[in-house]
């Protein structure tokens, strides 16, 4: 049997016809692919660095509670008590504080004061015991001594901190803390003449501090932990963690490879890395980062990670995949059937589609094809929404990135810039300033009696005010942006470009006049007032710390001088 020239060139045109759809939608199919698992990989970077940075800043603030408790009178009092109803006395405040502590900070399982001598006997103990807090005492009292978290620490000089490897606590009467993973924050407990005497100890819930910090990333992320040999200490398998505690060692690196980097000091600080899984369905991509900690006496680092199945990210390019199966096989079908009568009139229309195709894999630009109300434009359009689906799921990705990025540069109360934004575009004014030999007026900020509001009206009520005085800061300001928050009631406000020192009086005048209205809250005529300093560059300093601690100075001399007034650190 002859075949003809047409059936040829219609079985050819066919072939080619079928060939380029199928290479094109595998190619976006895969290019979309890894496109969603680099995107992943990015917002698990960004992820797990905002993560790191607030696990950090938990342990600061759990070292400052530690601070508290440490230096107040009663503690330094105790050391040279002799008369045990005086004695008596001072350990009952001593554990009400304690208790105070333990009910502010759900995280907290235990918070002893131990003696430098005796053995370590615990002299004050707060225990949690599921929703109820438990005072131990008396005979319950344990001696403590051979524990590494009380002789490593009785070495340290007063004032320095402890932050113990994580461990399973064994420690027999330890009520909700017992079997648990925890970690311990001590410190030395010196007496007026700064003999040490005893030291404090905050036993952290791991488990509780990390759901607190996870609380506000996307539920399927994975969150792992491991110490400085890479053994597990957070899974999401809890079957798998603390290996060495029951006789055996499963390790971070075995699950991911490219930890084994962050174990060693010349190692990157954070690094994506994923599971040695077969099957990619099952398989995760996760980042990790190394923190640090600079403190000699506690552990040196830890490795941190997130990690999201390979399936969930996915799950967009597999229904995608999906339609480009549909698709290539219709237009297989229907290139089979009308080649062999319009071999001519397929040339061009494929031609454009398939420049469309490399246009977008390229460059990411979705060209308009020719309309046509034929089967090759209905593959036209869907093609057209499978690409506009792609580059909308890669938009909102950025747009996930970008808020994690706002995250970590505001304040989440006020909304003004935080200390590491502030500090940033200060670095940038002084820049400028010593480049073109201007001047820059700091100004520092500290509400009057803010704890009296809190405690009168409760936080909620206290966050409030704090969002009114930003609002008023702002608006008082020539740029909104060169307000920031430090923390807590601290505000810092910096002037570019001072070329008379007259206006920052005037605009101190008028801070100090705005701040002597009552602000209205929930119905409330609230009065609150603030003490200011103020620092100049160069007068006062070259760098952000000198400036920093220059107005924290003149505020503390306007608070000394009676409050609800400004001072400057030097006058000219």
């Amino acid at each position: 049997m002859r075949f003809g020239i047409a059936f040829k060139l219609g079985c050819l045109m066919a072939l080619f016809g079928m060939l380029p759809t199928a290479l094109a939608g595998y190619y976006i199919y895969n290019s979309s692919r890894e496109l969603l698992l680099q995107a992943a990989e990015r917002d698990l970077q960004t992820a797990v660095q905002v993560l790191g940075r607030n696990l950090l800043g938990s342990l600061h603030n759990i070292s400052l509670d530690a601070a508290v408790l440490t230096n107040g009178p009663q503690v330094k009092r105790l050391g040279s008590l002799s008369d045990p109803v005086q004695r008596n006395h001072v350990q009952d405040d001593l554990a009400e504080s304690f208790r105070a502590m333990l009910l502010a900070h759900p995280d907290y399982m235990q918070i002893r004061l131990i003696s430098a001598t005796d053995h370590g006997l615990e002299w004050v103990r707060q225990d949690r015991d599921g929703k109820h807090l438990v005072r131990v005492s008396g005979a319950d009292l344990q001696e403590k001594g051979h524990y590494a978290y009380v002789f490593e620490t009785l070495r340290l000089a007063p004032g320095e901190v402890r932050i113990s490897p994580i461990v399973i606590n064994h420690e027999q009467g330890a009520h909700s803390g017992l079997g648990k993973p925890t970690l311990h924050v001590s410190t030395p407990v010196a007496d007026v003449n700064g003999k040490v005497f005893a030291l404090l100890v905050i036993n952290v819930d791991l488990d509780q501090l990390f759901s607190q910090l996870q609380g506000d990333l996307p539920s399927e992320y994975q969150v792992y932990l491991g110490n400085r040999w890479g053994d597990l200490l957070i899974h999401p398998d809890h079957r798998r963690t603390f290996g060495f505690d029951q006789g055996r060692r499963l390790f971070l690196q075995d699950e991911f490879p490219g930890v084994a980097q962050l174990l060693s000091a010349e190692g990157p600080g954070n690094l994506i890395s994923r599971s040695v899984e077969q099957d990619q369905q099952d398989g995760l991509v996760a980042a990790f980062v190394r923190l640090s900690n600079n403190n000699q006496s506690s552990e040196p680092f830890v490795v941190l990670g997130l990690g999201q199945l390979q399936s969930h990210v996915l799950a967009q390019a597999s229904r995608a995949g999906g339609d480009i199966a549909r698709i290539a096989l219709f237009f297989s079908l229907l290139a089979l059937l009308v080649a062999f009568i319009a071999s001519r009139a397929l040339i061009r229309p494929l031609r454009h589609m398939t420049e469309a195709v490399e246009l977008f894999s390229r460059e990411r630009k979705i060209s308009e094809l020719t309309p046509r109300h034929d089967e090759l434009g209905l593959l036209a359009r869907s093609f057209w929404s499978m690409k506009q689906e792609i580059l909308t799921q890669l938009e909102d990705l950025t747009h996930s990135r970008a808020a994690f990025e706002h995250l970590a540069r505001h304040d989440s109360l006020t909304g003004l810039p935080n200390r590491r934004m502030c500090f940033e575009r200060l670095e940038q004014a002084l820049a400028v300033a010593r480049k073109n030999d201007q001047k820059i007026a700091l100004l520092f900020v500290d509400l009057d009696h803010f704890k009296e509001v809190n405690d009168q009206w409760g936080h909620r009520f206290g966050d409030q005010v704090l969002q009114a005085v930003a609002k008023l800061l702002s608006s008082a300001s020539p740029a909104s942006d060169s307000v920031a928050r430090l923390g807590g009631d601290e505000f810092v406000i910096f002037f570019e470009d001072v070329q008379d020192s007259q206006k920052i009086v005037a605009l101190l005048e008028k801070l100090h006049l705005c701040l002597q209205l009552p602000l209205l809250i929930e119905g409330k005529a609230v009065e609150i007032h603030a003490s200011m300093g103020v620092s100049m560059f160069p007068r006062d300093g070259s760098d952000i710390g000198a400036l920093i601690q220059h107005a924290d100075h003149a505020m503390y001399k306007a608070k000394s001088s009676g409050r609800n007034r400004y001072s400057f650190e030097v006058m000219s």
